[in-house]
């Protein structure tokens, strides 16, 4: 068995690589998922387990513990298998996999759902995972001129602009009021913690893309329902969102929307079955985060080790 450290692993890898095992992944057989959530609020202990034909085995277990202060508030490991013997072929760090698995599921959609050349994005949160999703659209889109940054807490989104503005070629520019923040992105990414939503259809202009990661628990949601019935809805995974994520499930369970109102996920949208309708359409992609995405991730860090 090899354990794979953030450290060994994070330099060797870039976010084209990860979109790229992403799509190609999802030309192989249909995943085999299962989640388990245990919960002690505010705190939680999530584990993931996907099986792919032609791939192999993972799971993926993580604590969220949402008030932590000098600790990630996401942490823990991911164990990599040989489908064919059931080897245990690796421990890998699960701050690493996360890392590289939510981004890269979020950029993958909006390579396939964004309209091209973006201009203005907007990062809504300013936590760990928008500093890698910055880094991650710079890359995929290097089209785009200005990155704005809106959190609750003004100081945190200051603070990301000054740790990013070294590395990061566009603008940089913190944002004070979100209606006119979103009035200006032409993909606005929101990574919170929120429970209620805070992204308005009604701010959304015709064309954006909105990539949602941060309602990740039943009871969390970060687009309201005139966002979600307007756009054309696209998830990461069915099997993910459904039932799982508040985001989606409350509005279906609310009869706000219906199952077929999701209008595809990876499995269409890489081998083109669907995509965006036209220019002027407002896209919204729910990124889970499933463990088949972990798979992905992990077997492409894996073979970038091993191969390196």
């Amino acid at each position: 068995m090899r354990l794979i450290s953030f450290e060994e692993a994070d330099p060797l890898l870039t976010w084209t690589n990860v979109a790229n095992a992403m799509h190609d992944g999802h030309q192989l057989p249909k995943a085999e998922i299962g989640d388990l959530l245990l919960q002690h609020a505010p705190n939680a202990l999530l584990s993931r387990g996907a099986w792919i034909d032609g791939m192999g085995m993972a799971m993926k277990s993580m604590s969220v513990f949402p008030q932590n202060e000098d600790l990630p508030s996401i942490q823990g490991g991911v164990l990599l298998f040989d489908g064919k013997n059931g080897y245990l072929k690796a421990l890998l760090d699960g701050i690493l996999v996360t890392k590289w698995k939510t981004a890269g599921d979020s950029v993958l959609g909006a390579r396939l759902l964004a309209n091209p050349n973006p201009k203005v994005h907007l990062m809504v949160g300013a936590g760990t995972v928008a500093s890698s999703i910055i880094d991650a659209y710079q890359e995929i889109f290097p089209s785009i001129e200005t990155f704005l940054i809106w959190n609750r807490t003004t100081q945190r989104a200051e603070e990301l602009a000054v740790q990013k503005q070294s590395t990061t070629k566009a603008k940089l520019e913190v944002a004070t009021d979100l209606e006119a923040a979103c009035a200006k992105a032409d993909i606005i990414t929101s990574a919170t913690m929120s429970k209620t939503p805070i992204l308005k259809g009604s701010w959304i202009k015709p064309g954006t893309h909105v990539d949602l990661i941060g309602a990740f628990k039943p009871d969390m949601r970060e687009a309201d329902d005139e966002l979600i019935t307007s756009a054309e809805l696209f998830v990461d995974s069915r099997e993910t969102t459904f039932k799982h994520i508040g985001e989606i499930e409350i509005p279906l369970q609310a009869g706000t929307i219906s199952k077929e109102d999701i209008l595809g996920d990876f499995y269409d949208l890489c081998v083109g079955k669907i995509g965006r309708g036209s220019s002027e359409s407002i896209t919204v992609f729910k990124n889970g985060g499933g463990a088949h995405l972990d798979l992905m991730t992990s077997t492409m860090i894996f073979d970038q080790i091993i191969h390196n």
